[in-house]
């Protein structure tokens, strides 16, 4: 005679768990997919809700703060004060004691000039920024604000950030300061850029909890300057690529290695410039000069070294464009004339500090 199917089930199982069902291999439940659904769409609506904030607020490297544009809210310890200032009310309510009326009169009144002492120190403050430098991808760029107090009282405990997109302040680093009264005080914001290219500042934010931490004041600044960012340069870069002869010069490349063994090079003879000298041999010299090396100019002129975007390998084009990053520095370091080939652009060789600049500008604009 064949077991109803639900013992004939439990024995099956008790057969495969004698010890019972395997720990910490539970399948998920209804409810803990459906609070993971409602968090992800939860912080997907706090981020649509902050871009429109955010894209109604006009753009400008200097504003001055009013109340239009501050904000003002209690925090957590303000609430529970609030809780406590209710809980000492009714007491003394319920028991007619004119200490407990005074007590809770008198925190009352504290918080409330809190409120307006805290409002007060962002309000009139007048905030600049200053444009920051070029940077590579991923790497830490920091820019300066200037905070201008008019005011004959000093502003205490101000902090800026870079807003965060999520609005999760813990993720925020913050900047803090005082500014003295009728004098300016410089904080410095950093952030880190992801892509190459020009873009604009990230939107900042500005708050102040002074004096009692019962009440966040604070503001949203969009500025309106731009960054440019480079390509990030590759980390193990391959040597420089061969040099190309010039018309009439000789058919053979010389190969420049990016560790500073030049094929083009010779003994240092009396008078050569020192800038044609291989600092990094330099230590193999002995006091009176033997052993120092210098680079053969009249080598080097029969010869142009040229970093093509279809020379630096088989790579997608962001992986090209850190190449030639890496070689546009190594380049530069080596005090060599360089040309920079790209599609639908051609920078003629030379040197030097701007040359620099112009190429890898380039790259962060292909």
């Amino acid at each position: 005679m064949k077991p109803p199917a639900g013992r004939e089930n439990a024995s099956n199982v008790a057969r495969q768990f004698p010890a019972g069902p395997p720990q910490g291999k539970l399948a998920p439940s209804g409810g803990s997919a459906v609070r993971e659904a409602t968090s992800v769409g939860a912080t997907f609506l706090r981020g649509r809700f902050q871009q429109w904030w955010q894209s109604r607020l006009p753009l400008s490297d200097s504003v001055v703060l009013t109340q239009r544009n501050v904000y003002i809210l209690p925090t957590r310890p303000g609430l529970m004060l609030a809780l406590t200032l209710l809980v000492l009310l009714v007491a003394a309510i319920n028991y007619q004691l004119n200490l407990g009326y005074l007590l809770t009169f008198l925190l009352a009144g504290s918080a409330v000039v809190g409120m307006h002492v805290c409002h007060a120190t962002l309000r009139g403050l007048a905030m600049n920024l200053i444009a920051p430098p070029a940077q590579f991808a991923g790497a830490l760029a920091i820019f300066d604000i200037k905070l201008t107090n008019n005011r004959r009282a000093t502003r205490h405990a101000i902090g800026l950030s870079v807003l965060d997109t999520l609005g999760d302040p813990g993720a925020r680093h913050w900047a803090w300061t005082d500014v003295p009264a009728q004098n300016s005080s410089t904080v410095q914001v950093a952030f880190t850029p992801r892509r190459r290219g020009q873009h604009p500042l990230p939107t900042l934010t500005a708050e102040t909890r002074f004096p009692l931490g019962t009440f966040r004041v604070w503001t949203i600044w969009r500025p309106a300057a731009q960054i440019l960012v480079y390509p990030r340069p590759e980390l193990q870069a391959p040597p420089l690529p061969p040099g190309e002869p010039r018309a009439g010069g000789a058919a053979a490349a010389a190969r420049v290695p990016s560790s500073g063994d030049f094929d083009n090079i010779r003994n240092y003879r009396r008078g050569d410039p020192l800038k044609l000298v291989v600092w990094k041999k330099a230590a193999k010299a002995d006091e009176q000069g033997n052993g120092l090396v210098v680079r053969d100019a009249q080598q080097a002129q029969r010869h142009e070294l040229w970093l093509d975007f279809v020379q630096a390998g088989s790579l997608d084009t962001e992986a090209r464009l850190s190449r030639l990053c890496a070689w546009v520095l190594q380049a530069d370091q080596f005090g060599l004339r360089y040309g920079l080939r790209l599609p639908g652009l051609l920078i003629k060789p030379a040197s030097g500090e701007a040359h620099k600049r112009q190429c890898l500008e380039a790259l962060a604009l292909c």
